[in-house]
Formats: structure tokens, C-alpha cells, sequence
């Protein structure tokens, strides 16, 4: 039982939260790119994407693994996202800021995820069972670079147009 729920129920909660958060980051990361205001997709994103981080501590384990410290590296990422978007209104730097945090919170989902998949997915599974071959590597980095480049990209046109205040 994790959070007084069976496991399988808890895992399909977690993983629902984090597929959700996945989809509203792509959603509001192009926003960004393309200068368009998606309010909703926003705290759609930044809610689940939390709520993803926040119940990765609930699986019952007996050590501290790499999944919690980049759960602890995702909540203090959001935690300046959503001070940058609602605290702060997104003026001056908190706008750049914004941009690279929420960025960062959706790149170590999809990392997370990209991992997930190699671990249960048996093809996946099957080219990389140590998650250190080649296919593996080739895939994280290939998503690395393709956040990098949406991040910088989204930044430049950040500081070109103004984002809508909420």
C-alpha cells in the first residue's frame, strides 16, 4: 500500500500525473515558442507536474535513488517556475527565468520517462537492460539537445514579446 492505496492503483496514478504533466508541457512549451498565452495548459502543467514529483516519495523503498533526487531537483525547478509565473508576474528577469524553469521541470519529466520506458517497455527494455548501451545514451542525449534548443529558442522570443499577465 503507498498513500492508502494498493500499489498498482498508486503506480497508475503517478504514472497518469506524469503522462498529463508531459502532455500540458508540450502544449505550454510551444505557447512559448509560438508567443501564445495558454493559461490553463500552464497551471495544468505545473499542478501535475508537481503532483508528479510529490508522489514519486510514496513508493515504498528502503533507500534514497537517483528517481528522488531529481524529484527534489524538479520540486525546487517548479517551485521557482510558479514564483516566476504568479508571484512575480514575469517582470523583468523572472521572465527568462520562467521560461528556463519550466522548460527544466518538463525536460526531467520526459527524462524520467524516457528512463521508465527503457526500464518497462520490452523492446526498449531488450537494446538496453542496463540503461548505459548505446540506444539508451543515444536517447537521452537526443532529448537533451532537443530541450536545449526549445529552451533557447523559447527564451529569445520571451524577451521579445510579452507574455499576457493572468
Amino acid at each position: 500500500m503507498a498513500w492508502g492505496m494498493p500499489l498498482a492503483t498508486f503506480t497508475f496514478v503517478h504514472v497518469a500525473l506524469s503522462l498529463v504533466g508531459i502532455g500540458a508541457g508540450f502544449v505550454v512549451l510551444s505557447g512559448l515558442l509560438s508567443g501564445s498565452e495558454r493559461a490553463g495548459w500552464t497551471a495544468l502543467f505545473l499542478v501535475t507536474t508537481v503532483a508528479t514529483s510529490v508522489t514519486g516519495f510514496g513508493f515504498p523503498v528502503d533507500h534514497l535513488l537517483p528517481s528522488h533526487v531529481v524529484g527534489v531537483v524538479s520540486l525546487v525547478v517548479l517551485a521557482v517556475a510558479i514564483l516566476a509565473r504568479y508571484a512575480l508576474r514575469l517582470r523583468g528577469a523572472w521572465r527568462s527565468t520562467y521560461v528556463v524553469s519550466a522548460a527544466l521541470a518538463l525536460y526531467l519529466n520526459v527524462f524520467v520517462g524516457v528512463i521508465q520506458a527503457f526500464l518497462k517497455v520490452s523492446a526498449l527494455h531488450a537494446v538496453a537492460p542496463r540503461q548505459t548501451e548505446p540506444p539508451f545514451v543515444a536517447t537521452q542525449i537526443a532529448v537533451l539537445a532537443l530541450f536545449i534548443v526549445l529552451t533557447v529558442l523559447a527564451t529569445k522570443r520571451s524577451r521579445r514579446e510579452a507574455i499576457p499577465q493572468v
